[in-house]
């Protein structure tokens, strides 16, 4: 399934507080007790920000048996599909064999772990955790030596502070940061041997 950001996919937490939009009157003709010259107390404002139980229902997968499944990622504001022309794909290698290929450019963002109910990409070895990885596509702006902006969609990779970690071309990768993959770049999950080869077609 897709997981979308409702975050800034890092980025997690509560929302800002809004403001209130009530004031107090300052008219002592109002006061509670007449003729008192004291001040009347200012009521507490309202606290409209959203409560810690309903920011956390909002990161949540309901389940059939009723319980629910917390999300650790949601994708950022620049997550984006890449574009037709740039079809990545993700070669799964076991020893020598292509055990699967997925087309990576059918969404922006993939889950990578054993959690069922909530990958994109379902990764059974026991050292991987529930939600493990992601391989999110992200839409960069960088300035040219003219000043003028351009922009493109790459692929990154992100450790979910799992268990066992996540490897980069045999290199473990630090966690919670976003690591730029390039074509022919080769990941490991956990304590898995399987190999995870990300390769776009060659160019015409």
């Amino acid at each position: 399934m897709e997981v979308e950001k409702k975050f800034s996919r890092k980025e997690s937490g509560p929302l800002p507080s809004q403001e209130a939009s009530f004031s107090m009157t300052k008219d002592p003709s109002q006061a509670l007790v007449p003729g008192d010259d004291k001040p009347k107390p200012e009521k507490q404002k309202p606290n409209l920000a959203p409560s810690g139980l309903l920011a956390a229902a909002s990161n949540t997968v309901a389940q059939v048996d009723g319980t629910a499944i917390v999300l650790k990622y949601h994708e950022p504001p620049e997550a984006r599909k890449p574009p037709k022309k740039d079809q990545w794909k993700l070669f799964v290698f076991k020893g020598s064999d292509i055990v699967d290929t997925i087309d990576l450019s059918l969404r922006s963002c993939w889950l990578v772990g054993r959690e069922v109910t909530v990958v994109d990409l379902l990764a059974e070895h026991p050292s991987i955790s529930k939600q493990h990885a992601v391989i999110q596509f992200r839409y960069i702006e960088k300035k040219n030596e003219y000043g003028d902006k351009l922009g493109k969609v790459k692929p990154y990779l992100i450790d979910l502070e799992s268990a066992n970690g996540t490897s980069l071309n045999k290199e473990a990768i630090p966690t919670s940061r976003y690591l730029e993959l390039r074509d022919k770049d080769m990941i490991q999950f956990g304590d898995s041997t399987r190999e995870y080869v990300l390769m776009l077609p060659p160019r015409d």
